[in-house]
């Protein structure tokens, strides 16, 4: 009484063989659980992990279930949220501290009681200021930068001259200049890097 044994779902099949011969070829990898035998005895092929007579053999041989290795691409929040709190303590401790400078700062500056301007003393202005006066020489606004008359195109390097030792500027204008006068002066001012402005009000 002889085995067939054939690939799954192939329509070759191999005959003559015996059980015997049927579990070797099974252990030497000739054939996988899933191919299919038909015994002496059997109306129908069954895969052979199926088949009662070698379910158990099939079982054995069976490969171990592939090993679950922990997922490295996941983001580990735990360094993230410590470098977060570390730069919000170093953001609230650096505003602090700029806000308490410039409670300092303007401690030293005496102000108006009446209109709430600081007011500075000659000496500041002279010291950490870049004094501009502007004025109309007929329908042509001119700029006094530190006493010396510009024009507007001149305007730009005169300002340049004095911000390695002045980051501040201080507009004083005469009532028929116009505004745009007085705007083209603070954007040059930006242009050097002049961060501050001031204009002077007079009593």
């Amino acid at each position: 009484m002889s085995w067939r044994i054939r690939h799954e779902g192939s329509p070759v099949a191999i005959d003559g063989l015996t059980q015997e011969q049927v579990l070797e070829g099974l252990r030497d990898g000739r054939w996988e659980p899933t191919d299919e035998v038909m015994g002496p005895d059997d109306p129908a092929w069954v895969a052979i992990e199926n088949h009662p007579a070698l379910a158990e053999v099939a079982a054995e041989l069976e490969p171990p279930p592939p090993r679950v290795y922990d997922d490295e691409t996941r983001l580990d929040m735990t360094p993230l949220i410590d470098v977060t709190l570390v730069l919000l303590i170093f953001f609230i401790l650096t505003t602090s501290y700029a806000a308490l400078q410039k409670l300092m700062e303007s401690a030293r500056l005496t102000t108006d009681e009446k209109t709430g301007a600081i007011v500075y003393t000659p000496e500041q202005v002279k010291q950490s200021m870049i004094h501009v006066k502007v004025t109309m020489k007929g329908d042509q606004p001119i700029y006094s930068v530190e006493g010396r008359e510009v024009d507007e195109d001149g305007l730009l390097p005169a300002l340049r001259g004095f911000t390695r030792e002045k980051t501040t500027l201080l507009i004083e204008s005469d009532p028929d200049v116009p505004r745009k006068a007085v705007v083209t002066l603070q954007d040059e001012a930006k242009a050097v890097g002049i961060d501050k402005i001031n204009f002077l009000l007079k009593k």
